[in-house]
């Protein structure tokens, strides 16, 4: 059967998704994407996950309908039931598997007759959680209705009437094996006495206390060695019938996994891997939410924001995580974003990124809420660690940032952190209002990072914000990002004033001791 998808509403949707998915975007990096994609498919490798968190959907109710299916999956009983299902498959992947390695016909054939029978378990419990689940999305509701009749359907019983009479064929064979030095006989059973029971019971009247067991145990791996492999042999030649049965099994049933279910099972890996990375961030106290998305207003804002990166990582080693707001109206687009070194200017830029990637991808995004655009295209522009001499440097950054503005749209979204920071100060001013202009023209929405408080003066659409510090120690940060005027002279006084280094303050310690000739 062709069940339908849970991730894209339309075939179109798939086959876009399908090609954006193939290579890594370049922002991820810079946006610490690469991390959390990582995070997510960290032991999910059978699933090749990756180009479903690469590929940012480019429909608004494309990114609804995975905001369906994530409501649905708060229900713990579904997402029980779905975990319970992803184990049954990977059960009947790893058998399947293992039968491919082993070198004995029959013990092949016994693996796959009962990878078949965790198939059947796993398609049928999976019916039933669907369909006793209270569901609302479009993707899970037709796919239960699919799946219900796939599980009643003509291919199924047959499936399962067969494996059942295999199995219990195969249940009835009973052998003997007689050891004579280095010879083996092996028989049909024939109602002989099983002695061993009888041995134990007569000497169980001996027992006193626990011993060391000299017992040898067998191998606990399933290949087998050629003594075994001939003892099976004959045994089939004993039972031609059940082994014959055998045989038609595995020519008829080679392949039996539907690939509708199998489909099913790696797109539901999407959802169980995001709601197992963010787990352990929301049992810390952090929210996230399923933003309002839009293709149209660029009125964006964020309550509580986050890195989820930094998060998962902060979180891990039991460390706060320092949420912010931000908000752009009316003709507001871009970010100006200043202060201290060290002071969280970066991770608000990386949250910002971070918020419209995974917005795109339908799913939940750090915060109580957020209002985010759905843009066409994403641009990072991040210092590099090579080294280099500022001329080069310079040089750098003008060509890189040349190419992002060739390319970038008014529905596009850039992140600048710290451009042209081996210029002087006057040639920073320049030319970052020069790149700033040029993004207000075509009305994008940006974030900048920057040194130069000038940038956040431009015009109505720019929106100061300033990394904060504790009131009375300059020193220590708060991480907070806040909207207002940048001040950094105020910032230097303060910071001058806490080491003791403003003019007041020399002049009164050089009056004080004029035999000190130096300054600490």
């Amino acid at each position: 059967m062709s069940f339908p998808s849970i991730l894209f509403p339309t075939v179109d949707d798939e086959a876009a998704a399908a090609e954006a998915g193939q290579r890594e975007p370049d922002y991820f990096p810079d946006l610490h994407l690469d991390q959390i994609v990582a995070a997510l498919t960290e032991g999910r490798e059978e699933y090749d996950l990756a180009p479903f968190f690469r590929a940012r959907l480019r429909s608004v109710p494309a990114v609804l309908y995975r905001h369906e299916v994530f409501r649905d999956l708060q229900d713990d009983v579904l997402l029980a039931g779905l975990r319970h299902f992803a184990k049954q498959m990977s059960q009947v992947r790893d058998r399947l598997t293992r039968a491919t390695w082993l070198r004995h016909r029959y013990q092949q054939r016994s693996w796959n007759l009962q990878a078949a029978a965790a198939y059947l378990d796993a398609v049928v419990a999976l019916e039933q959680t669907l369909r006793t689940a209270h569901l609302r999305s479009h993707g899970l509701r037709d796919v239960a209705h699919d799946l219900a009749q796939y599980t009643r359907s003509q291919t199924v019983a047959e499936l399962r009437a067969d494996t059942e009479r295999v199995q219990q064929l195969l249940a009835s064979v009973r052998h003997c094996l007689c050891l004579d030095g280095a010879r083996v006989k092996v028989t049909r059973y024939d109602a002989e006495a099983d002695f061993s029971a009888e041995v134990v019971a007569a000497f169980e009247k001996f027992k006193q206390a626990e011993v060391k067991d000299y017992r040898a145990t067998f191998r606990d791996f399933p290949d087998m060695n050629h003594v075994e492999e001939a003892i099976l042999d004959r045994v089939a030649l004993l039972y031609p019938a059940v082994f014959e049965a055998l045989d038609d099994y595995h020519a008829r049933y080679a392949t039996f996994v539907d690939p509708g279910v199998e489909t099913f099972d790696r797109e539901a890996q999407f959802y169980l891997a995001y709601r197992a990375l963010i787990a352990p961030i929301t049992a810390a106290g952090l929210a996230l939410c399923l933003p309002r998305v839009s293709d149209r207003s660029k009125q964006i804002a964020g309550h509580d924001v986050f890195d989820i990166a930094l998060a998962h990582k902060r979180v891990g080693e039991h460390l706060p995580v320092v949420p912010n707001d931000f908000r752009l109206q009316d003709l507001e687009r871009i970010f100006v974003v200043s202060g201290p070194n060290q002071g969280g200017k970066t991770t608000f830029a990386r949250t910002v990124g971070q918020l419209h990637h995974l917005a795109a991808l339908g799913c939940p995004v750090p915060g109580r809420q957020a209002q985010l655009l759905l843009c066409d295209q994403m641009f990072t522009h991040f210092e590099r660690g090579e080294d280099q001499d500022l001329g080069g440097k310079l040089r750098d950054d003008l060509v890189r940032v040349h190419d992002i503005l060739e390319r970038a749209t008014g529905d596009s979204i850039l992140i600048i952190n710290e451009v042209f920071t081996s210029t002087t100060l006057r040639d920073a001013v320049v030319l970052g209002t020069h790149v700033l202009e040029k993004i207000c023209a075509m009305d994008a929405l940006c974030v900048c990072v920057t040194f130069v408080d000038e940038l956040a003066r431009l015009g109505p659409a720019t929106v100061s914000m300033v990394s904060t510090v504790v009131p009375g120690n300059p020193p220590q940060r708060t991480y907070r990002i806040v909207r207002q005027p940048a001040d950094g002279l105020s910032y230097a006084m303060s910071l001058a004033q806490s080491y003791g280094l403003t003019s007041p303050q020399l002049l009164a310690r050089i009056t004080a001791h004029p035999a000190e000739s130096t300054v600490r």
